[in-house]
């Protein structure tokens, strides 16, 4: 079976969910249709032997860009919690990202 066979509009929801987007069913169920070809288009590719093609692009060795650390004055608590939009104890509060019960 392929790619394009398995997209169903339940996935599409599931995907959206991660990526914190509201769909409605009509919406998902266009959004499935319309990723099924471009999902099949990547299986093909997929497909494809790339064994004798030279790359592209070759990455010049990485080397550090970044900057020395240097001990600056912090933002301090007061500061940094007085623009939340809630916040509690000195520590900023947040919704539950897990499941109910138990936690970490």
């Amino acid at each position: 079976m392929s790619v394009a066979e398995l997209l169903t509009p339940a996935q599409v929801e599931a995907a959206a969910r991660l990526a914190r987007l509201l769909l409605n069913e009509g919406e998902a169920a266009a959004f499935a249709a319309q990723l099924a070809p471009i999902l099949a288009r990547v299986q093909a590719l997929d497909e494809l032997d790339t064994s004798n093609v030279a790359p592209l692009a070759r990455l010049s060795p990485l080397a550090n860009v970044l900057r020395p650390d240097e001990a600056r004055p912090s933002l301090g608590a007061d500061l940094a919690l007085r623009e939340a939009p809630d916040a509690a104890g000195g520590f900023f509060r947040v919704p539950r990202v897990l499941g109910e019960g138990g936690g970490a």
